[in-house]
């Protein structure tokens, strides 16, 4: 494993570079993708991620992960650009979401088997889904 600056720097660069690339002096071909012409990329690259897995291909798994970021990176760009939500956003809900949804690492509750994790996490999943929809019923009701 090669010793590289913290990620922090790193991810901030990367945000940069896709500001950049999709900028007025940017590249042509980013600057004129959308979420729906992205979407082959996305699942294609999380196709080479999973053959990298099942060969134990460690560098190839690397190298396909920094693509699946990519991916990540260009669709967080363009909903910034359309003032939808940032990549910071994203960082932030899953941040919070994997806090939630693991009360027996962020809070007291204690479980003992990975079988009660995903009993937990199906659970707490579908008590947020309910709660989402509520608020959406309500939003809507209100409209």
């Amino acid at each position: 494993m090669k010793k590289t600056q913290r990620s922090g720097k790193l991810f901030e660069d990367l945000v940069v570079i896709m500001e950049r690339l999709r900028g007025p002096r940017g590249c042509p071909w980013d600057k004129h993708q959308t979420h729906q012409s992205l979407l082959p990329y996305l699942f294609s690259e999380a196709r080479e991620v999973r053959t990298a897995v099942r060969k134990n291909d460690w560098e190839n798994l690397q190298e396909e992960l920094g693509d699946v970021l990519l991916q990540i990176m260009f669709h967080s760009q363009l909903a910034a650009e359309k003032k939808l939500f940032t990549v910071a956003d994203v960082i932030q809900g899953i941040s919070e979401k994997l806090i939630r949804r693991h009360p027996h690492v962020f809070s007291g509750k204690k479980l003992k088997t990975a079988d009660e994790v995903v009993r937990q996490w199906a659970e707490i999943k579908k008590l947020e889904k309910a709660r989402k929809r509520k608020i959406q019923i309500k939003t809507t009701k209100k409209a």
